[in-house]
């Protein structure tokens, strides 16, 4: 399955480094078990959203190299993916922008005419063919349905899909240049949170090593990851239908939004690849 990242500093811009190439458990690390295309997304100085992908694995990517090297802003997410719906193909690669947002997904749901017929005119915001990016366009038509509310819209999508389709996860995040929110639904996709107090230096521990991170040193952030990228104590899974919101102050704030399953959960055991057939 695919693995989701994200990164807020608030108000601070910062790189990613660490968490994307050198951490234990990195997204590059990963991304040997996803080889089917890689992204990072980020905000640039002027706060437009920036986007650099390929369908090919992180750790053969030079790009993906690079950006996580040199690439500065407040929020940050990236993406691994193990293609399920889409082929290989740079339109169909994670992260996604629309509206001034980034998004990636984990997970997949199937009858996609359905959710065509819902978009209506924000069909045309889906470049690719993958349910993810359909998602996306449905929480964009959800947002302005609920006057911008970014939460409000992520709930309304997610509840949309998990009451009329077959869905095995809509594990989600979104970014703009300075907040963060992070879905995870129902429970068969795992989803952690890290809150990070930037006080004295940040020293990143695992189990082997310990890392400094001249990028986060000075600087409070919080992390959303799929995996635990190092052996630090302060990860927490969310609950299932859990919504996380980090505000530019970097308070979290989190609701469960979803109870229960999806009206049609297709059990991983039972996953079928041409599930949008």
């Amino acid at each position: 399955m695919c693995r989701l990242f994200g990164l807020t500093a608030g108000t601070n811009r910062v790189r990613a480094t660490f968490w994307l190439l050198d951490a234990p458990d990195s997204v590059e690390v990963q991304s040997r078990r996803n080889a089917d295309g890689s992204g990072i997304g980020f905000f640039g100085p002027a706060g437009s959203p920036v986007l650099d992908k390929q369908p090919e694995p992180a750790f053969s990517d030079q790009e993906f190299t690079r950006e996580a090297t040199q690439a500065e802003s407040a929020t940050f997410v990236a993406h691994v993916r193990l293609a399920t719906v889409g082929g290989r193909t740079v339109a169909n690669t994670h992260p996604f922008a629309m509206n001034g947002r980034i998004m990636a997904h984990n997970g997949s749901f199937g009858e996609l005419r359905q959710i065509d017929e819902q978009l209506g005119p924000y069909r045309r915001l889906v470049l690719g063919d993958t349910d993810s990016e359909r998602y996306f366009a449905l929480i964009t038509q959800q947002v302005d349905a609920h006057g911008g509310d970014v939460g409000a819209g992520i709930t309304a999508a997610a509840g949309w899909i998990a009451e009329r389709l077959p869905v095995v996860a809509l594990n989600a995040i979104i970014t703009t240049a300075d907040e963060l929110w992070a879905l995870r639904y129902p429970d068969q996709h795992a989803l952690h949170v890290l809150e990070r107090p930037g006080q004295g230096g940040l020293h990143v521990r695992s189990a082997t090593s310990s890392v400094r991170v001249p990028a986060l040193e000075a600087a409070r952030s919080v992390v959303i990851a799929s995996e635990r990228l190092d052996g630090e104590t302060g990860w927490r899974m969310l609950a299932p239908g859990e919504l996380v919101h980090v505000r530019p102050d970097l308070s979290v704030e989190s609701a469960v939004v979803l109870a229960g399953p999806p009206a049609r959960l297709i059990p991983l055991s039972g996953h079928n690849p041409n599930i949008d057939t």
